[in-house]
C-alpha cells in the first residue's frame, strides 16, 4: 500500500516562508508520473479547502488566495511534491495536506497526514 508522507511546516512569522514536501512511498515511478498531485488546507472550523495543483504534464493551478505566493512543483525521480510558501500571512495557518490521484486508476487516491502550518509573530 503507497503513502504520502508530508514533511516541512511549522511556525513561522508574517512575511517567512515554508517549502512543504509530500513523499510517495511504496509507489512505483510509472504510477507516480501519471498522478495529479494537489495540496489542500483546513483552518480550525472550516472546510478542507484546494489550494493548488501539479498535472502530470507539469502545469500548475492555484486558488485566487495564494496565486504569486505559493508555487507548486514535483520532483518526478524523488517521487516527491513541493509546495514553496511565500509572504506567509495568518490566514495560511491550516493544516497542509497533499493528495495523489491517478487519472484511470481509481485505486489510486492518496491523502497525506496532514502537516501544521502556524504563520503568527
Amino acid at each position: 500500500q503507497a503513502q504520502l508522507v508530508e514533511s516541512g511546516g511549522g511556525l513561522v512569522q508574517p512575511g517567512g516562508s515554508l517549502r512543504l514536501s509530500c513523499k510517495a512511498q511504496r509507489m512505483i515511478l510509472s504510477t507516480f508520473n501519471m498522478c495529479t498531485a494537489d495540496w489542500y488546507r483546513q483552518a480550525p472550523g472550516k472546510e478542507r479547502e484546494f489550494i493548488a495543483r501539479s498535472s502530470n504534464s507539469g502545469s500548475a493551478d492555484y486558488t485566487d488566495s495564494v496565486k504569486g505566493r505559493f508555487t507548486i512543483s514535483r520532483d518526478n525521480s524523488r517521487k516527491t511534491v513541493y509546495l514553496q510558501m511565500n509572504n506567509l500571512k495568518p490566514e495560511d495557518t491550516a493544516v497542509y495536506y497533499c493528495n495523489l490521484v491517478h487519472p484511470t486508476l481509481q485505486s489510486v487516491n492518496y491523502w497525506g497526514q496532514g502537516i501544521q502550518v502556524t504563520v503568527s509573530s
